[in-house]
């Protein structure tokens, strides 16, 4: 969906170059992103209309990641908590993990980049979870499925898995996370 609304913009990507840039990152960083790349401003509707469409998508076909349910099962009977520390925002949290049946999972314990001053791939988001979390940041492990992100929680002092699913595995694993592709991976990590 963003990289056809950029290229109705003027802002031509392939998918690998919208993957390399914007996965993981906010959507507020994502128009400051494409307008500097344009050398001009996004039209005023660009992201409502975008968000119209990429809902529309995610209610036609959005499915959890394959035995994901399994793993937040298993991981609710440990004493660990559990969270989601996002640069979705809480809207699009809601909507996909509601869709996803997974929001139960978390309860409230759901963040994003809009409570921190910055973004992934900055530490403060997942620092700001764990103080939320009352937990220290070293005894946290984080799954992640973005550069950014595993930057960010690396940078946070976090321990990382990092679900390579777009074929960037040399790179999550330069930047520090664990590589895995399989979602039981996480409870063979944590056994």
């Amino acid at each position: 969906m963003l990289r056809q609304a950029l290229d109705t913009c003027g802002l031509s990507m392939s998918i690998e170059q919208v993957i390399e840039v914007f996965v993981g990152r906010s959507m507020p960083y994502v128009v400051e992103k494409s307008q500097e790349m344009l050398g001009h401003d996004l039209p005023e509707d660009f992201l409502d209309r975008l968000q119209v469409k990429t809902y529309a998508a995610f209610k036609r076909s959005l499915k959890p990641v394959q035995g994901i349910r399994h793993i937040l099962k298993s991981l609710s009977k440990l004493p660990q908590k559990t969270c989601v520390a996002s640069s979705g925002s809480f809207e699009k949290m809601d909507l996909t993990l509601g869709l996803t049946d997974l929001k139960h999972f978390f309860g409230e314990n759901i963040f994003n980049s809009s409570q921190v001053k910055r973004g992934k791939p900055y530490p403060d988001l997942f620092l700001y979870a764990a103080a939320q979390m009352a937990v220290d940041p070293s005894c946290c492990l984080v799954v992640e499925d973005s550069l950014p992100g595993v930057q960010g929680a690396v940078a946070a002092g976090m321990e990382v898995l990092a679900y390579s699913v777009r074929g960037q595995d040399r790179n999550l694993a330069i930047a520090g996370g664990m590589v895995f592709s399989d979602m039981k991976d996480i409870l063979k990590y944590i056994e």
